[in-house]
């Protein structure tokens, strides 16, 4: 398969989907393909119709992480900084729901790629693992950052210095990732989830995020007034007056995302 099939794009319904593909290398990334990656995202930023991302697989796995073959000698801190800390940084500002949805093994900067997804659906057959020890590497794609936010400081270490997969069950058990399907079920509700965010009010989902993504930093009476800040800025939308109005005559809201 040519490398500039990497990845897959496709607009919906106002969902954007995202497939890496390289199934003959169980979707590991190499460069050209973390470019389109980055290309699809900044298409997305641009876009007037998207309102949900959501980033898969193509065949029996998520992704397997970095291709390793031929990066012998390779300074591999350009390499994360080029083709992963882009990517990861594109998904932490996207003013969208970005959903992962892990159809197989998550492993590496993969696993840590989805972590920086806002919401991580995954089959009951897939697995997180963090391999980098192996290598005498270090996790990297934002892994050491949100995996103790995540689960806590004990089990992210111990995930990360022995490498032992851990199964979407438990991934969801212990706060992980959102939520863990039947592998037949995946493709359902992924579908049904990102239909379900892309007709929400997409400011009201912004604003969210925004201020989640600022509370591990601030303290409460910093983060209260924030909460009101852009509680004063969400409520001059127009979504929400569509809101209210729907409310109070009982309708079903038609969010329009300005």
């Amino acid at each position: 398969m040519s490398d500039e099939n990497s990845i897959l794009f496709n607009e919906e319904s106002g969902v954007a989907w995202i497939t890496l593909n390289r199934p003959e290398k169980l979707n590991s990334f190499n460069e050209a393909m973390a470019a389109q990656l980055q290309s699809a995202i900044q298409k997305i930023q641009t876009s007037n119709s998207i309102r949900c991302v959501v980033i898969t697989g193509a065949g029996r796995a998520f992704s397997a992480g970095q291709d390793l073959e031929g990066l012998e000698g390779v300074d591999l801190g350009q390499v994360v900084d080029r083709d992963y800390n882009v990517v990861v940084r594109y998904l932490k500002g996207l003013n969208l729901p970005v959903i992962a949805s892990v159809n197989g093994v998550a492993a590496g900067a993969a696993a840590n790629l989805a972590l920086a997804c806002d919401i991580v659906i995954a089959a009951n057959s897939a697995k997180f693992i963090q391999p980098f020890v192996n290598l005498s590497l270090v996790p990297d794609a934002g892994g050491t950052w949100s995996l103790p936010r995540l689960i806590g400081l004990p089990r992210a270490m111990g995930l990360m210095l022995t490498a032992e997969p851990i199964d979407a069950k438990t991934a969801q058990e212990w706060g992980m990732i959102w939520k863990a399907v039947d592998d037949d079920a995946l493709e359902d509700e992924t579908l049904a989830l990102a239909h379900k965010l892309a007709n929400l009010p997409t400011t009201g989902i912004a604003f969210t995020k925004q201020l989640l993504h600022m509370s591990s930093t601030k303290t409460l009476d910093e983060q209260l007034d924030m909460e009101r800040d852009f509680q004063q800025a969400a409520c001059q939308t127009s979504d929400y007056q569509e809101g209210v109005d729907a409310f109070l005559k009982k309708r079903k809201p038609h969010f329009t995302g300005k």
